[in-house]
């Protein structure tokens, strides 16, 4: 492997032209196809297959056609001047105009009057109006939305106040703004002091940046095919952009040694991509293996992200291993710092810098630094024990949004559950007299503890399926609404024996609460899964059964920490104030998978950079605890730098309006915190101090049948000299780092 990139590497200095004209000419290709590919088909609604609220929400669609469950609608809010009234004088007259306004416009499908649809408030001082769209949100056009506003407006100067729920107005989730960019900002000042240069600064951000591009341009080109979403290219950006800053720093950074050892242009390329390259490949594909196993949750959105941002992965792993060898050969010796471009001075390398005095701190202390680090992660990690999954909805939202309001409003005027009513769906084809079946289900639904209101049964037009709308007692995201779903589905057998119907218990509120515990049941299948593919995987890269073993614990207590401070800052509330979090509640249900997923990523990329050079040295010769601090040497400055640098990026995303979006930046920077700073830099040296010899022990019939992939680049010690080869580029100077 090592002398299969080392090759690579230098062909792509040598031929710069080329590679870059192929890497440009993919560039215009795929935004070429992004730009004329036909939107993608969203007629597919099937968000989990399998679980009942889908199973249900499809048999309406069958047993109720034209109904469209993705159609935009809008829930008006009208709540009268303090002691009035909505249903006299002015007021009812501004509601009754406004319904008279949206009805006319040409995709409003219905617009129902709350004085006839009975959605007044018990003291009549509030009440709401339900707009049903022909078409979906996202296809809705500014016409439409202007003309609803426009009606909003003249409500509201009647007197009114006016507020609006629903998805037709709903607010986009912003992303961090002026935090996001202040994390940028502070990425480049930390590569420009790791490196000292700014070409060498630019350049992982420039071909990180042209790497997810490639990436995007490619989901969007191909999204009609696959029928990929918007959200399908969310995680690829983020992980693409991750990952391609890492692998990139990581070349270049052993670039800038090898030059430092006074390496030509050229052959310093080729070692690079021999040696950071070759753990840059093995990284990438336990990214990629962590990614494709999304697939096994069974969730078409999160196998469609998951392949999506392993495609992203693979490409920066590509770029990584020829662009960026390509790009130094334009420009050898703009990446190296000033002083050393300046004074041309060969110097030692294995000069004492602050990686080794933090390695020879740990081999000092093993077993102290060992138990610190463990028990304070255990520690951070508890609340997790109490992880709540959920998709919060407009209750989370600030109440400056009008959809926060709108939901606050109907809490108080109609109850905390009017949010989240419950949709049964009763199939009564195999009983004798449908309309009695349906009739005593909805009795007994109506009679089970937590349910205030059942609305009257709608049939379809062959008269065997009904839809009953059932209101709760409490909010759609509390625990007693869970346990009134189960409730009304544990008395189903018994309905079913009597009547001779069943019935599926469906609605957002039964689908958020199905989802959650699907992807909860989900979690630990999928650590295993990943977990046992990526030992497999590090086995063969460090010859070794502790490291990987030591690898996946310790990623297991960085992401456990990680989601135990997600729930006590999000769901117990815990610094929420500090955070902008105005209403603590469940985490959202994909994030812990996501999270999983992109950190376990983030945290192979750290661990095999940087075992990979105490690896290297032990290869080389040095002893155990010399091969601690010669790996730390080398490794511990950039892989901190390139900790720092996604802390940076993810921190951005906490100044976001949106609670998802702020719990997965938080989530995800104080994860690569636990595992760069305390796993990777604390509790990886301070094991392998521990273990000694026995740390690199591997039993011989085991050795002999694994392949052999040099990931330490041993065979380039070996090679002829390649001198001669560099003839296009000749060294123009001795350098010193």
């Amino acid at each position: 492997m090592a002398t299969l990139l080392y090759r690579l590497g230098r062909t792509a200095f040598r031929r710069r032209w080329s590679v870059l004209f192929v890497w440009v000419a993919v560039l215009v290709a795929v935004g070429a196809g992004a730009a004329t590919a036909p939107s993608a088909d969203e007629g597919n609604t099937s968000f989990m297959p399998g679980i009942e609220a889908q199973k249900a929400f499809d048999l309406m669609q069958q047993r109720f056609p034209g109904t469209n469950g993705n159609a935009a609608n809008a829930r008006i809010v009208f709540v009268a001047p303090h002691g009035e009234r909505v249903t006299t004088g002015d007021n009812r007259e501004a509601v009754d105009e406004f319904v008279t306004d949206v009805r006319k416009e040409p995709q409003v499908a219905s617009a129902a009057s709350p004085f006839q649809a009975a959605a007044v408030s018990k003291d009549a001082s509030m009440a709401y109006a339900t707009v049903t769209y022909k078409v979906t949100a996202d296809d809705l056009s500014d016409a439409d939305k202007t003309a609803l506003r426009h009606a909003i407006d003249d409500a509201r100067k009647s007197g009114l106040t006016v507020e609006v729920g629903g998805t037709a107005l709903a607010t986009q989730p912003s992303a961090g703004g002026a935090s996001e960019m202040i994390g940028m900002a502070i990425a480049a000042v930390v590569l420009v002091m790791t490196f000292g240069s700014l070409a060498a600064a630019g350049l992982p951000l420039l071909t990180a940046i042209a790497g997810v591009g490639i990436s995007m341009a490619s989901i969007t080109a191909l999204s009609s095919t696959f029928n990929l979403s918007a959200t399908s290219g969310t995680l690829a950006s983020m992980l693409g952009l991750a990952v391609g800053i890492d692998y990139a720093l990581f070349v270049v950074s052993r670039y800038r040694e090898e030059r430092a050892k006074g390496h030509a242009p050229q052959e310093a390329a080729g070692l690079a991509a021999g040696t950071a390259g070759s753990a840059v490949v093995f990284a990438g594909l336990t990214v990629v293996i962590a990614l494709a196993g999304l697939s096994v949750i069974g969730v078409p959105v999160l196998t469609k992200m998951g392949l999506c941002a392993a495609g992203a992965v693979i490409v920066g792993v590509l770029v990584a291993l020829t662009l960026i060898p390509a790009l130094l050969g334009f420009w050898p010796n703009a990446v190296l710092s000033r002083k050393a471009r300046k004074k041309g001075v060969r110097t030692e390398s294995r000069k004492t810098n602050g990686g080794t005095r933090w390695a020879r701190f740990v081999l000092r202390r093993p077993v102290t630094i060992l138990l610190a680090g463990v028990v304070g992660l255990v520690t951070v990690a508890v609340p997790m024990m109490d992880l709540r999954l959920g998709m919060p909805g407009d209750e989370s939202k600030p109440t400056s949004t009008t959809e926060r309001r709108a939901y606050d409003d109907l809490s108080r005027g109609f109850g905390a559950g009017f949010n989240g009513p419950l949709t049964i769906v009763v199939d009564a084809q195999k009983a004798d007299d449908p309309k009695a079946a349906v009739a005593d289900i909805s009795e007994r639904i109506k009679a089970t503890d937590g349910v205030v209101r059942v609305s009257e049964a709608r049939f379809n037009t062959s008269g065997d399926t009904a839809m009953i709308s059932a209101t709760p007692a409490t909010g759609p995201t509390t625990e007693r609404t869970k346990d009134l779903v189960h409730t009304i589905r544990a008395e189903r057998p018994s309905l079913e024996s009597s009547t001779g119907a069943t019935y599926k218990v469906t609605g957002s509120t039964a689908m958020n609460i199905d989802v959650a515990q699907a992807l909860q049941n989900a979690l630990v299948p999928y650590l295993v899964v990943i977990l046992g593919l990526a030992f497999l995987l590090l086995m063969v890269v460090f010859r070794s059964i502790l490291v990987p073993i030591k690898a996946a614990l310790g990623f297991l207590l960085s992401v456990l920490a990680a989601l135990g401070s997600v729930v006590a800052v999000f769901q117990w509330g815990w610094g929420a104030d500090l955070l902008g979090i105005e209403q603590p509640g469940p985490i959202m249900s994909l994030m812990p998978i996501l999270m999983v997923g992109i950190v376990f990523g983030l945290a192979m990329d750290y661990q095999v950079f940087l075992v990979s050079r105490m690896r290297e040295a032990y290869v080389h010769g040095d002893r155990p605890a010399e091969a601690i601090v010669s790996g730390s040497r080398n490794s511990a400055r950039v892989v901190m730098a390139a900790a720092i640098i996604m802390i940076a990026v993810f921190s951005g995303f906490i100044g976001a309006s949106e609670p998802m979006i702020k719990a997965t930046g938080f989530g995800l920077a104080i994860a690569v915190l636990f595992d760069a700073v305390i796993v990777r830099m604390a509790l990886v040296p301070a094991v392998l101090a521990l273990l000694g010899e026995s740390a690199w022990w591997l039993p011989s019939w085991l050795d002999r049948i694994l392949p052999k992939v040099d990931v330490e680049g041993e065979a380039l010690t070996h090679r002829p000299t390649s001198g001669a080869l560099d003839h296009e580029v000749e060294p123009q100077e001795t350098i010193r780092i």
